[in-house]
């Protein structure tokens, strides 16, 4: 694990404890948006940055959940929360960066206001692209401040300035169905696809 993701780790592991206090206020500012976004999910389905699991009530009933973080502690409230939903969900912990599944193994993909904390959006996005089977479904949500003046200013002074998620799909290899903003513009929903026939493998090497 690089310095960087080891640092992003850690920050998660200190907030997790006080993190769900602001679920409240966090609905209220986005809306439906996690349960229009997991409605869609089908199949076998993989949450990228589960965190405390805001979106485990969200999926239909018929979906076969894996969830994945990179923090532990955040990961033991997912579990304490699955567990009062009576939701099955296997919980994995990793990074978005290097998925520990393999290549087409998922026929949905999502992740829900976290890629903005990813150090890597990009590698990140390749491995959703990766993991997931021709035809697969990748839902997207997220903060997109960072993208506006004066804040963009800010942004292109890092080592890796964060862009927009729709625009970082489409240079992966996703095809892109659909976008908008809400939360006052400052949060992007992308429903997007990986091209292929279903059924199809992923080509590797």
């Amino acid at each position: 694990m690089d310095e960087d993701t080891a640092r992003v780790r850690g920050d998660w592991d200190r907030m997790a404890a006080g993190y769900d206090r602001g679920e409240r206020l966090q609905r209220l500012v986005i809306g439906d948006t996690r349960a229009r976004l997991c409605g869609r999910a089908r199949g076998r389905t993989l949450e990228v940055a589960v965190g405390s699991g805001h979106d485990l009530p969200h999926y239909p009933s018929g979906v076969g959940l894996t969830g994945l973080d990179l923090s532990p502690a955040m990961l033991a409230l997912a579990r304490r929360r699955a567990a009062a939903l009576g939701r099955a969900v296997t919980l994995v912990e990793g990074d978005a960066q290097d998925l520990p599944f393999a290549d087409g193994d998922f026929d949905t993909v999502l992740c829900a206001l976290a890629l903005c904390t990813i150090p890597d959006q990009r590698r990140a996005l390749a491995e959703m692209y990766r993991v997931l089977r021709p035809g697969g479904l990748l839902l997207l949500a997220d903060h997109i401040e960072y993208t506006r003046v004066p804040w963009r200013w800010r942004e292109s002074a890092r080592a890796r300035p964060r862009r927009l998620p729709r625009a970082l799909a489409r240079e992966v290899g996703f095809a892109v169905d659909r976008h908008d903003r809400t939360a006052l513009g400052f949060v992007e929903r992308v429903v997007a696809h990986r091209p292929g026939t279903p059924g199809e493998r992923p080509q590797t090497g």
